[in-house]
């Protein structure tokens, strides 16, 4: 299974220099990449994330924004 995060304002190139998209090899390592990387989405001007397993829905889209 392949974990990852995805956000419809992250085009190829944002999510390749941010690291979203990234596969992990668990929903927990998946959730502390976002929570280390929390800040660097925020600031790339991302507002949303989704978190996926396989491509399908796990939960989300998650606002990015307190």
């Amino acid at each position: 299974m392949s974990w990852s995060w995805s956000s419809p304002q992250a085009d190829d190139a944002l999510a390749a220099s941010t690291g979203l998209g990234q596969g992990f090899p668990s929903q927990a390592d998946a959730e502390a990449w976002l929570t280390e990387n929390y800040d660097l989405l925020e600031d790339a001007g991302l507002d949303e994330v989704t978190l996926l397993q396989d491509g399908q829905v796990v939960y989300g889209p998650m606002s990015l924004h307190a």
